[in-house]
């Protein structure tokens, strides 16, 4: 056991020498389980040496990037799999996918922007209320605030030498109580442009993983024009399995699961979402015949 930590810890010296001035310093140490090559960080930290711990910033735009790529390929797909199995011509289900695709990206975007935007203001309402009542009653926001750090574990004596400092503090007060009576954190001032962001990657995700399982119908056709229409299915169903796979590949870099597990979930519900699609477009296409 003593030897393991050993090798974790060097292991994890050697991640922060490479990763040394890349932010990226703290999470290699997490990830190689080394609490002494954490320890180094933290010390080159307060030290002076390096100014603010970082993670991965680029997970604040996963959800609307992997929300917006899974629902764009899997509704794309479904639009396929529902044409194949009611027997849609080629024609029929190119015009069916793009049209929609894009309708529903700009559709999903513009819903994603209102919605991030809608939610910033309300809790920002939230704050003003917060800071109303911690100006006008600071005595009943304090004392709420020993009830819950004492409901959580803490002698009272202490959570109030705690809170008791904090209220010193009148703005850091405030974001404290949103964090903890509310489970709210406070947007950014430039929370708009943010949601905005939010939207064009939503729109961008859904548009361009939702054309991959059309490509086959619009390039292969061309290309071989000798093949069928069930092989334009079958070379769908391969892209699709594809780059679902990838997606949850993707997604694992944000994540502590593997790779491949992350792969095999993505890959597993999407393949669950297609064959149901292509069950109802057959069960369809046999009641109106």
């Amino acid at each position: 056991m003593a030897r393991d930590e050993e090798a974790a810890a060097g292991e994890g010296t050697g991640l922060l020498s490479e990763a040394n001035g890349r932010g990226v310093d703290a999470r290699k140490a997490f990830e190689a389980n080394s609490a002494e090559a954490s320890k180094n960080y933290h010390d080159k930290r307060h030290e002076g040496k390096q100014n603010e711990e970082a993670h991965q910033e680029e997970g604040g735009m996963l959800k609307p990037m992997i929300f917006g790529g899974l629902d764009g390929i899997l509704t794309s797909f479904a639009i396929v799999s529902g044409a194949a199995g009611g027997n849609l011509s080629t024609q029929v289900i190119l015009v069916l996918g793009f049209s929609n695709i894009f309708a529903d990206a700009l559709s999903m975007g513009v819903g994603e922007f209102l919605s991030s935007k809608a939610e910033n203001e309300w809790i920002l309402s939230e704050r003003k209320r917060e800071a109303w009542e911690m100006e006008n009653y600071p005595e009943g926001e304090i004392e709420e605030m020993v009830d819950i750090y004492v409901e959580r574990g803490m002698e009272r004596s202490d959570a109030e030498k705690v809170i008791e400092t904090m209220s010193k503090y009148e703005d850091f007060f405030v974001d404290v109580m949103m964090a903890e009576e509310l489970q709210l954190q406070v947007p950014d001032e430039d929370h708009e442009i943010e949601a905005m962001k939010e939207g064009v990657v939503m729109f961008c995700s859904f548009a361009i993983f939702g054309s991959f399982p059309l490509l086959g119908y619009a390039i292969i056709p061309a290309s071989f024009p000798e093949l069928g229409e069930e092989m334009l299915f079958t070379a769908a169903c391969v892209i699709t399995g594809v780059v679902l796979f990838a997606m949850g590949c993707v997604k694992s870099l944000f994540s502590t699961h593997k790779w491949y597990l992350c792969g095999a979930e993505t890959l597993l519900l999407g393949g669950a979402c297609a064959t149901v699609a292509f069950t109802i477009g057959q069960f369809v296409d046999a009641l109106v015949a």
